[in-house]
């Protein structure tokens, strides 16, 4: 009779810092080789479908720019998102916060049209803002107070803001001049986020991204309340015994995650889209969880890796246009970077073991 075997994944006593720092890199770099296998199946030259897909969107300003406005809501999205894993909270719904961002922040420029004034971008934002934070403090609240998993409930509620979304925009708030399409009536001057430069239509929501990124890294390195979300997702007893509320914190932390998901949502609105449409996403939220593990949870880490994710979004358009390939293929990169993200930090942390019957380990990495 074969000896039966088990996996077992040990903790190792030291952790290596090199490969810490490097792993990002090296999942970047397996996931291109096999995106270049990937290519190949389908039929691709991949030295050439390589190129298209991660050059070729850099060698125009006007791409350039498409780069960071796609850049912007992953940065905005990714770095609150930090926060939350930091503090051992799992927000998975930040599509949804960004969705309900869209919609409370186009409330003024759909139902009071007329009003022009140059108040009526900041409140735009600030509805934005408070939009994320109202579904975000969901989950909050129901794991506070009744103990509910927040992955379910802040994933499940993704699905209800899109739902809304598509009604709202195909119903009530239907432009009346539309011509019976799903969409809501255009914004005007006073309610589009100005572009920054004169070479292309890169908006506001990109020096948002900055700020924030900036702002939060300065909490996060300099501040107590910074301290306090480490502590209470690394050690959660310290944390209690150093006066920290974890309740407290897990509310702070959805709060802040969904007002920056909510302000990347009508940015997005306002900047680039300038109306809302049954989808205003193409899975920024979702997204974002792969920026900020590739990041490292760090904000000057996240920005840098939403450049990649973007660029991963220009590469899939470009990919179908110049290789008639499927939009698919973008979401089979993004899925592969994630996977090897989070299987290089298994391996950094964790060794594996084969046990066979009798608990005699055979072989160990």
């Amino acid at each position: 009779m074969s000896p039966k075997f088990t996996i077992r994944l040990e903790k190792r006593d030291q952790v290596s810092g090199f490969f810490s720092v490097a792993s990002p890199f090296i999942a970047l770099l397996i996931t291109v080789c096999m995106g270049a296998i990937v290519f190949s199946l389908v039929g691709q030259n991949p030295a050439e479908a390589l190129y298209v897909y991660f050059v070729e969107p850099l060698t125009e300003t006007w791409s350039l720019h498409e780069l960071a406005i796609k850049a912007a809501p992953l940065v905005l999205i990714a770095t609150g998102l930090s926060l939350c894993f930091r503090s051992g909270n799992w927000n998975i719904g930040a599509e949804g916060q960004f969705v309900m961002g869209g919609v409370a922040g186009s409330m003024l420029p759909i139902l009071f049209p007329a009003f022009e004034s140059f108040l009526v971008l900041p409140l735009m934002l600030i509805f934005g803002i408070a939009g994320g934070m109202i579904w975000a403090s969901i989950p909050a609240v129901l794991k506070n107070r009744f103990g509910a998993n927040e992955i379910l409930t802040s994933l499940m509620l993704v699905y209800v803001a899109e739902l809304f979304l598509d009604w709202i925009v195909r119903g009530p708030w239907r432009n009346p001049q539309g011509f019976n399409f799903p969409e809501s009536r255009g914004f005007t001057e006073w309610q589009i986020l100005p572009e920054m430069f004169a070479s292309g239509r890169t908006h506001y929501g990109a020096l948002f991204a900055i700020i924030v990124v900036l702002v939060v890294w300065v909490m996060l390195a300099k501040t107590l309340k910074g301290f306090e979300i480490s502590v209470v997702g690394q050690a959660p007893r310290a944390g209690r015994f150093a006066g920290f509320d974890p309740k407290k914190t897990t509310l702070f932390v959805f709060l802040v995650s969904g007002g920056l998901a909510g302000l990347a949502g009508i940015a997005e609105v306002s900047g680039a889209i300038q109306q809302l449409r049954p989808s205003i996403s193409p899975g920024y939220g979702f997204t974002a969880i792969i920026v900020a593990f590739l990041g490292r949870l760090n904000p000057l880490g996240i920005f840098a890796a939403a450049i990649v994710l973007a660029l991963s979004y220009l590469g899939g358009e470009a990919a179908q246009v110049s290789l008639n390939v499927s939009d698919k293929v973008t979401s089979v990169f993004q899925g592969l970077l994630l996977f090897l993200v989070l299987a290089s930090d298994t391996l950094i942390h964790h060794r594996i073991r084969f046990i066979r019957s009798g608990n005699k380990a055979l072989v160990g990495g």
